[in-house]
């Protein structure tokens, strides 16, 4: 982006022509994310920097258009009901239990949007990568397994075994 930091450059950029301007950014933001992407964030930078700010940001964001895109794909490709108004009882049964599949994979990757979402919204305000629990940083390891964690290794773990006792109990 260092090609905007000086006006003369900004004044050319708006002199383009729309599809030329479009171009130009869509090549600055693969250099950007391409940028991105090579960079792993590591424990000797300082917790929660711009640079891995960006670097989960981006890696947020790829996943949600992954899932967004995978989303629209069966949809488009998805026949329908073909097989449920079938006279076969069997075809009937095996289309509805692979209708029934269907849903709990689209209802889980609706959950997992949503967390998508929450843990985008906390990186604008500043309060990623920390617990939501002790106010503790996360961890960069546990960030880069997995990017929607909101709680630390410890919290987690007091969690779950908090549910399992009321689920024995």
């Amino acid at each position: 982006f260092s090609f905007f930091k000086h006006s003369s450059n900004l004044y050319k950029f708006n002199s383009l022509d729309t599809l030329k301007k479009l171009t130009m950014i869509s090549a600055l933001y693969k250099n950007y994310t391409q940028m991105v992407k090579k960079y792993i964030p590591n424990t000797k930078e300082k917790y929660m920097c711009a640079k891995q700010k960006s670097y989960f940001k981006a890696r947020l964001t790829d996943w949600k258009n992954e899932i967004l895109e995978s989303n629209s794909k069966n949809l488009y490709l998805n026949p329908g009901d073909q097989e449920i108004s079938s006279p076969d009882v069997v075809d009937q049964a095996a289309s509805q239990t692979e209708k029934n599949v269907e849903m709990r994979t689209i209802n889980r990757q609706i959950k997992l949007l949503s967390k998508i979402d929450k843990a985008l919204k906390k990186i604008q305000d500043d309060t990623y990568g920390y617990c939501e629990e002790t106010g503790e940083p996360i961890g960069v390891k546990r960030l880069i397994a997995r990017p929607i964690a909101t709680l630390t290794i410890e919290a987690q773990e007091k969690h779950e075994k908090n549910e399992k006792i009321f689920a024995d109990g």
